[in-house]
């Protein structure tokens, strides 16, 4: 079985103007783990996260998927390529259902230019939509309109969405991003489900959470890498714990 990672960025390096927001990070995932992004406000968290999705290009370094150079490539190419990924603010139709704004993703893979899909394909594409609505705990609410959705729902829905495309590798921006403790918990639990069957990186804030899910933590801090590790490892790590001003970690 092949150990190479399936994404790893290479001396990645992102300048906006006179700003450095990140100075010669190298990392690389593995197959199938769940490795959470964490650091204090301003390490470059965010911006790692859109150089590894294509949002941003590097100024500096490279970018490789299951071995492939992908950097500077279109967005569009990810989901194709086996990679999707969830923003911080919600990307969804928000006049359409839940299983309408699914069923529209999966039919963008299945048929990009298919202006007449056939009606047993759409059949299929809406089975498979009630299924990851299932998946992601939405089955009772797929009729409902999405700007209808509790915030939290709305997330959950983002990541049906994502899921569409069938994705190995899923890249996650603050998924807990204004839930409450319940509802980041039930996100989490969901994230440790979806890693079953795929490699999830995810940037985080909260730390106890992501300690209790990660099987890898990567610190940034004044976008350079801090330290990268097991949990325990990081909650050991003398230097994180001071840039964390005594946080438990």
């Amino acid at each position: 079985m092949s150990t190479a990672p399936i994404l790893a960025a290479e001396g990645i390096g992102k300048r906006f103007g006179g700003f450095r927001a990140l100075s010669d990070v190298s990392v690389a995932f593995e197959p199938g783990s769940l490795t959470s992004i964490i650091g204090p406000n301003g390490a470059g968290k965010s911006t790692f996260f859109n150089v590894l999705s294509g949002a941003f290009p590097p100024s500096e370094g490279r970018v490789r998927y299951e071995g492939r150079d992908i950097t500077g490539l279109p967005q569009h190419r990810f989901a194709h390529l086996g990679i999707a990924k969830s923003f911080q603010i919600t990307n969804l139709f928000p006049q359409l259902s839940a299983l309408e704004n699914v069923r529209i993703a999966g039919q963008a893979m299945r048929s990009r230019f298919d202006m007449w899909t056939k009606r047993e394909t759409i059949a299929e594409l809406l089975d498979r939509a009630e299924a990851l609505l299932e998946l992601v705990g939405l089955a009772a609410r797929r009729h409902e309109i999405a700007e209808n959705l509790a915030h939290g729902e709305q997330r959950s829905l983002e990541i049906a969405v994502a899921l569409a495309c069938d994705p190995r590798l899923l890249l996650l921006d603050e998924p807990t991003a204004g839930m409450s403790p319940e509802e980041a918990r039930a996100m989490m639990d969901l994230i440790l489900k979806l890693n079953e069957e795929r490699t999830v990186v995810l940037v985080e804030h909260r730390m106890k959470l992501v300690m209790g899910i990660s099987s890898r933590i990567i610190v940034l801090h004044h976008g350079q890498l801090l330290a990268e590790g097991s949990p325990d490892a990081i909650r050991s790590h003398d230097e994180v714990r001071r840039v964390y001003l005594g946080q438990t970690v």
